[in-house]
């Protein structure tokens, strides 16, 4: 199982990107949220020489296929191979609200996107080729010489797909490399639900589950005293509350008999009682959604919890931990995986 991390914006971007390289991390994913995810790792990319590089996500309904074909073509020019490319739907109110782009059928929507993507690589990949690509979204059929990069000497990058409901699954498992779970899932969740989703879409490729990579970027609660412990949980519980409010997300709660608290949650979500929405949160739910245990033991835990379902896993801390933590935590864990 692959351990990775997460970079933000800043000017100090490369100098944490060869640390975490030195931790022993394997790969880092940088988020769309209040900056733009692919420039960290442009600069990442240019700092490290063994790092795997991803956006985790990009929102890919606020752009096209084809802005999204040259980002990614560049970056993983610019990690020599390493970048890998990890879409997202967002929600309708995000994508036509803020972003003012139009909204239909995600999945289909999103499985036609990556297909288009993919044939312009290609028509890059064979030089003189003509571009064609005729879809119910998208339509390429323009490539002249100046805006052909001509093929990729890495290759194309791996192509990660955000899903948590069946359908959107299934398209990560049909088209992409790979399937980013989202931190609001269980792990019964992933063996009832997004496994077997996973896997009936690979199977419409004629791939199987080795086929593909999945990462998952898991809740921790630890600490090493009394008050970290407590912040720790506060701040998780506010976090899985926030998602909980989420109708898109309801079916992760419906399959453990808490369907209810969705539409209660969300209730106050616009009230905007946030302090309440965690308190709703109970200890049970907590060590459902996420890993609680002293920070010696995260490791053997996680390995317990999720070996065999997810390729990657990644700490989601709503929560600040010390650097000698974070060297504690991944010492351990290469210690079990070499045991």
């Amino acid at each position: 199982m692959k351990v990775d991390g997460g970079i933000g914006f800043g000017r100090d971007i490369a100098a944490n990107a060869q640390e975490a390289e030195s931790l022993g991390y394997d790969g880092l994913w940088s988020a769309e949220t209040n900056h733009d995810p692919f420039l960290p790792l442009a600069i990442a990319a240019t700092a490290t020489e063994r790092l795997e590089l991803g956006t985790g996500i990009a929102v890919a309904f606020a752009r096209n296929p084809m802005n999204l074909a040259v980002l990614a073509n560049d970056l993983q020019t610019l990690s020599e191979g390493r970048f890998m490319l990890g879409l997202g739907s967002q929600i309708k109110p995000h994508i036509t609200k803020r972003y003012s782009m139009p909204w239909s059928h995600p999945a289909p929507r999103m499985r036609e996107l990556i297909l288009a993507m993919r044939t312009i690589w290609d028509c890059w990949a064979n030089p003189g080729s003509k571009l064609a690509f005729r879809g119910e979204f998208y339509t390429h059929l323009l490539m002249t010489p100046m805006f052909d990069p001509g093929p990729n000497p890495f290759g194309n990058p791996k192509v990660f797909l955000a899903g948590v409901g069946e359908l959107m699954t299934e398209t990560a498992g049909e088209v992409a490399d790979g399937l980013l779970a989202h931190a609001f899932t269980t792990e019964r969740y992933l063996h009832e639900v997004t496994i077997p989703a996973l896997e009936r879409g690979a199977a419409k490729a004629g791939k199987t589950r080795a086929d593909l990579e999945t990462s998952y970027p898991g809740f921790v609660v630890t600490g090493t005293n009394d008050e970290q412990w407590e912040e720790a949980a506060r701040a998780t519980k506010a976090q899985i509350a926030f998602y909980a409010s989420t109708p898109a997300y309801r079916a992760v709660l419906e399959l453990h008999g808490w369907g209810e608290l969705q539409g209660e949650l969300n209730a106050l979500s616009k009230q905007g009682e946030w302090v309440a929405m965690g308190e709703r949160i109970t200890d049970e739910m907590l060590e459902t959604f996420a890993i609680v245990a002293p920070l010696g033991d995260v490791p053997t835990r996680i390995h317990e919890r999720f070996d065999g379902l997810i390729d990657r896993f990644s700490f989601y801390l709503p929560y600040r931990v010390e650097g000698a933590q974070w060297a504690s935590i991944l010492e351990s864990f290469r210690a079990v995986e070499q045991a």
